[in-house]
């Protein structure tokens, strides 16, 4: 096993995972891909130059985040293509899952450039082993739009899915998250990962409306990850009180009809068919 590097790495993007909270997690090839690149790439200057300090390695940093990826990506392009090797590191975990990077691969790609992902720390595969629930056709859904149709549309899609589902969440958003996901996926079981790695790492193991309930007046302190069982053969979600409640909010009986028949076993024909009757009598 190579445990240095004693040679200039081979030009390409280097995509370098860094801890997600403790700093032993940082890896013996992590550590001496940053050695070895000729650049460093990162979402915040001060988070990766406080980590290169600690871990005595002096290198270039350059800013690169979701708002100048592209841009950022022609100088990253133009360095590799000199003959320099570029590391990319978000500000914690695996960059592309949440995090800038992904831009940057692709853009690598479409040049024909190398590139090179190295594994580590990643917060939603962490959560989801400790949740202990099932990680079979598990989904990673990262954070949900934060309001509308889109948001509407996403959480219908994500219902139906029969492995667990994934989430990233504010801490004060997540009560309020939980009790909507309850009101239309049912309650099903839960998970609340948070700090993971720290001094104060905690798994919260229980249901959707049991963790809604938890946190309604004293919201969860630190980065969160959301765990909620998949879609069952008996999903206990009333399609009738689902239907009432999408009216309600103002969304179209065509919309209500298509989002109730993905979270419940009535049929969409049957679901805009009572749809039509709720809107006219209300």
């Amino acid at each position: 096993m190579q445990t240095n590097i004693e040679k200039t790495l081979s030009p390409g993007l280097y995509l370098v995972p860094t801890p997600i909270g403790n700093m032993e997690d940082m890896t013996l090839r992590a550590l001496h891909t940053l050695q070895g690149c000729d650049a460093v790439y990162c979402e915040d200057t001060r988070r990766t130059g406080a980590l290169l300090h600690a871990l005595s390695i002096k290198k270039p940093l350059i800013s690169c985040h979701e708002h100048n990826e592209l841009s950022r990506g022609q100088e990253v392009l133009a360095r590799i293509q000199s003959g320099e090797a570029v590391a990319y590191a978000s500000d914690a975990g695996m960059p592309g899952i949440s995090d800038p990077g992904g831009r940057l691969v692709q853009l690598c790609i479409e040049a024909a450039l190398p590139v090179c992902v190295l594994p580590g720390p990643s917060a939603s595969l962490t959560a989801l082993v400790l949740s202990g629930l099932p990680s079979e056709d598990a989904c990673f859904a990262g954070f949900l739009p934060r309001t509308g149709k889109a948001r509407r549309e996403r959480v219908t899609k994500l219902g139906a899915h029969h492995g667990t589902v994934i989430l990233y969440e504010s801490p004060l958003r997540l009560a309020a998250t939980c009790a909507e996901l309850a009101g239309l996926w049912g309650d099903r079981p839960a998970a609340l990962c948070r700090e993971l790695t720290k001094v104060y790492e905690e798994c919260v193991r229980g249901t959707l409306q049991s963790l809604a309930e938890r946190y309604a007046e004293a919201p969860p302190k630190g980065e969160c990850v959301l765990l909620v069982g998949g879609k069952t053969q008996d999903a206990g979600v009333d399609a009738v009180a689902l239907l009432r409640t999408l009216l309600q909010e103002g969304v179209s009986a065509k919309d209500a009809a298509r989002q109730a028949a993905a979270l419940t076993d009535m049929p969409r024909n049957e679901a805009y068919k009572l749809a039509m009757e709720m809107s006219k009598q209300a």
